[in-house]
């Protein structure tokens, strides 16, 4: 497998390791065949758990490489990595703020520009717009692997990425198609919708790759912002929508962003 990526060229890679993630969300979108409902305990240990590797894959895999390679520049890590970070956050809150969406709350809160689209399919947005940091984390890592001093371990750290980032989304991929289900769609059509949102990794990565290998100078930055983007999935989504059920229930969501964060961990620092 190694070997066979290494012969790719970045975007080629990129592409490779967002199609696995990819495949992963419409892996875990087919489970609507097999269920109608999803217990909430489930959801939450879902949502906690990816949480968790987003977090861990944040900074191993993204910040600790992009203050490496801002050394390397010759710049101040830690302005480069701040810039980078803070750029990714504003990203995602405009992007929040502009593209019409549905959360999956209870209240089904919408956000964006006033939109006639049907509720399905702004619910189907909320989803996709966060999978775009998490293809351009893909990307990115292996754009970065072309200019590394090691090559052959930076494509293994990007491949663990790709490995976390895919794991985390099979629950995503349910707790997207499940809840359409329950919205009233058919299971043909909740699955369509549910493995559709993960569609915009592929693009996010390929773009991501073509970037930092065009333009080498910005490689810190981009890791940074990537990263950035994450965080704010995982703390203005993810956590919270975890978190929407009774204190005494809590503790799942807790336990699965400790577990996600682990195995992202242990997968990033085994392999990279």
């Amino acid at each position: 497998m190694v070997e066979w990526l290494m012969q790719l060229s970045p975007w080629q890679q990129a592409l490779a390791g967002t199609l696995f993630t990819y495949a992963m969300t419409a892996l875990g979108a087919a489970l609507v065949y097999f269920f109608k409902d999803i217990n909430k305990n489930v959801l939450n240990t879902m949502l906690g758990f990816a949480s968790g590797v987003m977090i861990a894959a944040s900074f191993w895999s993204l910040l600790d490489p992009a203050i490496a390679r801002a050394e390397e520049n010759g710049d101040i890590p830690w302005l480069v990595v701040s810039i980078g970070f803070g750029l990714g956050g504003l990203f995602l809150y405009a992007a929040d703020k502009t593209l019409p969406h549905m959360h999956f709350g209870p209240n089904h809160e919408t956000e964006g520009f006033p939109s006639h689209l049907k509720r399905t399919i702004l619910l189907v947005f909320s989803i996709t717009l966060h999978n775009i940091p998490e293809g351009l984390a893909v990307g990115v890592a292996f754009g970065a692997a072309a200019s590394s001093e090691d090559p052959r371990a930076a494509v293994l750290a990007a491949i663990s990425v790709a490995i976390g980032i895919g794991i985390q989304n099979f629950p995503e991929g349910a707790a997207v198609s499940i809840p359409l289900r329950q919205e009233g769609l058919s299971r043909n059509k909740a699955f369509v919708y549910g493995q559709a949102s993960g569609i915009v990794e592929p693009i996010a990565g390929v773009i991501g790759a073509l970037l930092v290998t065009s333009m080498t100078a910005v490689l810190p930055y981009a890791l940074a912002f990537a990263a950035g983007a994450m965080i704010y999935v995982v703390v203005e989504e993810l956590i919270p929508e975890a978190q929407q059920t009774a204190s005494s229930r809590r503790h799942f969501a807790v336990f699965g962003v400790m577990t996600g964060f682990i195995l992202m961990m242990v997968l990033d620092v085994a392999l990279g």
